[in-house]
Formats: C-alpha cells, sequence, structure tokens
C-alpha cells in the first residue's frame, strides 16, 4: 500500500526520531504544518512517521479531497532501521524508502547507482 500512495509523489519526507503513534491524521497534519512547516495538503508529498519502538510505520498522503493514512506494522521482533535524527525531515527516493520497508537501511553504500541516460529515463 506505501508503494501505491509513492507512486506519483515528488518527494518522500521521513519525519526523523519516533511520532507518537496516538496521532492519527489531524495530529500528523498538525505536525507537518507546524512542526516541520510543510504543506500536508500537497498531492506530490508523502510523509513517513515512525513509532517509538521502530516496528511500526504510518504513512501520509492527500489525495486531493482527503487523507490517506497507511500503517505498517511488523511481527515477530523485526525493526525497521529508521534514522535517529531527532525533530528534522529528511528526503529520500523511492529506492530509499523500499529498502526501509523491506528492513534495510536507507543509506546503503554498497548500493550500484542509480544510471539515467540523457533522455532521463533509467537503463
Amino acid at each position: 500500500m506505501m508503494q501505491h500512495m509513492a507512486d506519483s509523489v515528488e518527494h518522500i519526507y521521513l519525519a526523523l526520531g519516533s511520532t507518537d503513534f496516538r496521532r492519527q491524521i489531524t495530529g500528523l497534519t498538525a505536525m507537518v504544518a507546524l512542526q516541520f512547516k510543510m504543506d500536508p495538503y500537497s498531492g506530490t508529498i508523502l510523509f513517513l512517521f515512525c513509532n517509538k519502538r521502530h516496528t511500526a510505520i504510518k504513512a501520509l498522503k492527500w489525495d486531493g479531497n482527503g487523507f490517506l493514512l497507511a500503517t505498517k506494522c511488523l511481527a515477530n521482533d523485526m525493526k525497521f532501521q529508521w534514522p535517529k535524527t531527532q525533530g528534522e525531515l529528511r528526503d529520500i527516493n523511492l529506492r530509499q524508502m523500499n529498502w526501509l520497508l523491506e528492513g534495510l537501511q536507507i543509506d546503503q553504500k554498497k548500493a550500484h547507482p542509480q544510471t539515467v541516460d540523457t533522455t532521463g529515463s533509467s537503463f
């Protein structure tokens, strides 16, 4: 579901640190607007939040006439490799989001770089 939410976005932002998961759409949109000074009503942005134990992620996106909120909770003592920096946003790409959802760190030092040809399409 989160991959589908990210299909048409220009930016994917991680709300670094932990987020109180008692917050729902209203609380998360207020956090985006007030703390991060971003527009939660931009349909080209996906915001990701992680709980304190790093066992769940929430994705928030405006779809034109309402907000979509999706949650992924891990089972069996698995954890997301969520960056520990507190109180900032980090812009990541779709590839990094997929790594994160698969349990990997978003900064893969040995990953092959993505190559783009002169027409702008990926190989």
